[in-house]
């Protein structure tokens, strides 16, 4: 989902329909107050990916600020920030692109450029939500689980990880359930392939 902080309606409805045009879902806000309160009515981050476009100078709450809190709370590696303004210098480009921004575009843009680089932000967004997604299925392992998971990943049969553990075969076996089970998969393959 491609979110949109801008204080001007004719420029929030002009992005609005170019991400449409290129099939990608777009949610409109007049203000970084606005964001931060649908941000904060929603469950999860989008499987698809979100990507904000937001305005540097705004009345209220401006997109740096708003930036700097998102940032502050971890987001924006999910959420990734490009910036827009009509008011832009190298400095401030600079500056913002050091703290984590994904870009920064100067109005006016190339529509097609500011759309290439949303729809790269979205993918980095899908790639990060993957990766914390796997991280918090580790995390609901058990450390015994942990020790049977490692052995999986060596190749060990289930014989030989009994062995090394100094538990049951069945044991080792109803481990191994849970850890496909927690982990989503079905096989040491799929297992090896998602943690490689």
């Amino acid at each position: 989902m491609l979110h949109i902080v801008d204080d001007e309606e004719v420029i929030r409805d002009a992005l609005c329909w170019l991400a449409q045009s290129r099939g990608i879902q777009a949610a409109a806000y007049d203000s970084a107050d606005a964001f931060m309160k649908a941000l904060e009515g929603r469950p999860a981050f989008d499987p698809g990916g979100d990507c904000l476009l937001l305005d540097i100078r705004m009345p209220a709450t401006s997109g740096i600020a708003l930036f700097e809190t998102l940032d502050a709370r971890g987001l924006t590696t999910r959420l990734p920030v490009i910036f827009l303004t009509g008011h832009g210098d190298v400095p401030m480009a600079v500056s913002a692109l050091k703290r984590g921004a994904f870009d920064f575009f100067e109005k006016p843009f190339n529509d097609n450029t500011l759309m290439d680089r949303v729809e790269e932000a979205l993918a980095a967004s899908r790639n990060a939500g993957a990766t914390a997604a796997v991280s918090e299925r580790l995390a609901a392992l058990s450390a015994r689980e942990r020790e049977v998971l490692d052995l999986i990943l060596e190749g060990k049969m289930n014989k030989v990880i009994a062995d090394c553990l100094g538990i049951s075969m069945r044991t080792v076996e109803v481990h191994r359930a849970h850890i496909f089970d927690k982990m989503n998969v079905k096989t040491a393959v799929e297992l090896a392939r998602l943690l490689k």
